[in-house]
C-alpha cells in the first residue's frame, strides 16, 4: 500500500444504494474498485479531449446487400490503412452481417472514421470504443 490514499464520500442515501446495486451488478470486488474505474474512465475520456494516441474499437452491424456499402466501409478502411490494425468481419444472417474494426491512433481521427462510418445508408448499429494506449493509469 505505497501510495494509497484514503478519502471519504457523502451521497444521500437513494444515490448510495443506487451505488451498491451497480457494484454488484458490475462483480467488482468493492466500491473502492468500481470508484477507481469510474476516475479511470473520465481520466481516458480527457485524454481523448487532448488527442493523445488512444486503441479504438468500431463495432459494426450492416445490411450487406445494401447497394455498394460493403465497398464503401472497406473503402473508409483503406484511406485510414495506418490506422486500422485488424477487421472481423462475420454473417450473422443472409442479410446481415457485423465488423469489429481495431484501430490505433489519434482520438480525433478514430472518431472521424467512426463517424463516416455510421454514417453510410445500411449500417445499423455503429458503437466506438477507445481506450488509453498508455500506463499511466495502472
Amino acid at each position: 500500500m505505497s501510495d494509497l490514499v484514503r478519502m471519504s464520500l457523502s451521497l444521500d442515501k437513494p444515490l448510495f444504494q443506487r451505488l451498491e446495486r451497480l457494484v454488484r451488478r458490475r462483480g467488482v470486488r468493492n466500491r473502492s474498485e468500481f470508484l477507481r474505474d469510474l476516475i479511470r474512465r473520465q481520466l481516458v475520456e480527457r485524454e481523448w479531449d487532448a488527442d493523445r494516441e488512444v486503441l479504438g474499437s468500431v463495432t459494426l452491424v450492416y445490411e450487406h446487400h445494401r447497394r455498394k456499402l460493403a465497398e464503401k466501409l472497406t473503402g473508409l478502411g483503406h484511406r485510414h490503412h495506418g490506422a486500422v490494425l485488424v477487421t472481423t468481419h462475420v454473417h450473422l444472417s443472409e442479410q446481415l452481417c457485423a465488423e469489429v474494426i481495431l484501430i490505433r491512433g489519434k482520438a480525433r481521427r478514430i472518431e472521424k472514421l467512426a463517424d463516416e462510418m455510421r454514417q453510410q445508408k445500411g449500417v445499423l448499429h455503429a458503437e466506438l470504443s477507445m481506450t488509453t494506449t498508455g500506463a499511466d493509469l495502472a
